[in-house]
């Protein structure tokens, strides 16, 4: 496979694809830094929300329910970490990783509890999200390959982009956010309910991975496979120290995350092994991360100066 069939308009396309539940998984960690909760429970959240989704999806036979189901799954499993790591003051880090292993077993269970099936589960009855044609910008020979196309909850997330920013910038909701995660104990005494305000933004973030997983099983494929986050709420967490917790700086972040995600993929009918064109994705990871510590070391070392 030449270089330039690699990195054409489908490449891009599906880069937007795979940007998306990454980036909503993100924005929900966003959401949680800024209140002073440092979830790493993302993928734990959005795997949730995946298998939810694809049950209500099979069971209510829409859609539009299979979504709602993964966002009340992810909601669900949310509220579990923070009654434990907000409510009670749990360790957010070791609360995170159980979270996740706790999710990873349940599922797995209860897709062969549910569906009597092991590994994939695959019906016609799943309906999942269909693709969204955009009227005059379809008609365009490369916007249109590129943009168009794609399901509800892709465009959704880009809207959600924009709704944090003014939210957390421009709205007094926002604010108070913020200010209880940069100093919770002067918002106390403005009257500001600190622990209601932490627990309704790890609530939010469990609605955002719902939602990314949603977009998983529904909207990118419509079937349940065991573990099928396949670490992107991982990658999430990682974009959103990369992106600063800022909403554009995640956004990119995402995007960067996600155009190695779907390189990896489309790599994968080239004649590259196949175990190299799937570590990339995690290979870009490891190096923002670095990039991360690198900027860490730099403004210590500048404020010591």
């Amino acid at each position: 496979m030449e270089i330039i069939e690699i990195f054409d308009t489908s490449l891009l396309n599906s880069t937007l694809r795979m940007i998306t539940p990454i980036l909503l998984a993100a924005l929900g960690g966003l959401l949680c830094t800024r209140a002073g909760v440092f979830n790493i429970a993302l993928e734990g959240l959005m795997l949730t929300g995946a298998f939810t989704a694809v049950v209500g999806s099979f069971f209510l036979q829409s859609s539009f329910a299979g979504v709602m189901a993964g966002v009340l799954g992810g909601m669900l499993m949310a509220a579990l970490f923070g009654l434990l790591a907000v409510r009670l003051s749990g360790n957010m880090i070791a609360l995170g990783v159980a979270l996740n292993f706790l999710a990873m077993g349940l599922t797995t269970f209860l897709s062969r509890a549910v569906f009597g099936v092991k590994g994939v589960f695959s019906d016609p009855r799943i309906l999942g999200l269909n693709p969204i044609t955009i009227p005059v910008i379809d008609e365009i020979p490369i916007l249109g390959s590129v943009f168009s196309g794609h399901s509800s909850v892709v465009y959704l997330s880009w809207l959600l982009v924009i709704i944090s920013y003014i939210m957390l910038f421009h709205h007094p909701s926002g604010l108070r956010l913020r200010g209880v995660g940069e100093k919770p104990q002067a918002s106390a005494t403005l009257g500001v309910n600190v622990k209601a305000t932490k627990f309704i933004a790890v609530i939010l973030s469990g609605a955002l991975c719902g939602l990314a997983g949603a977009q998983l099983s529904l909207g990118q494929v419509t079937l349940f496979v065991e573990n099928m986050s396949a670490g992107r709420g991982w990658i999430a967490v990682v974009a959103v120290m990369f992106g600063q917790a800022h909403p554009l700086g995640v956004f990119g972040a995402s995007a960067l995350f996600g155009f190695f995600d779907a390189l990896g993929f489309r790599l994968q009918g080239s004649r590259l092994p196949f175990q190299f064109s799937a570590m990339i994705p995690y290979l870009a990871t490891l190096a923002g991360l670095f990039i991360i510590e690198y900027r860490r070391r730099r403004r210590l070392k500048t404020a010591s100066l």
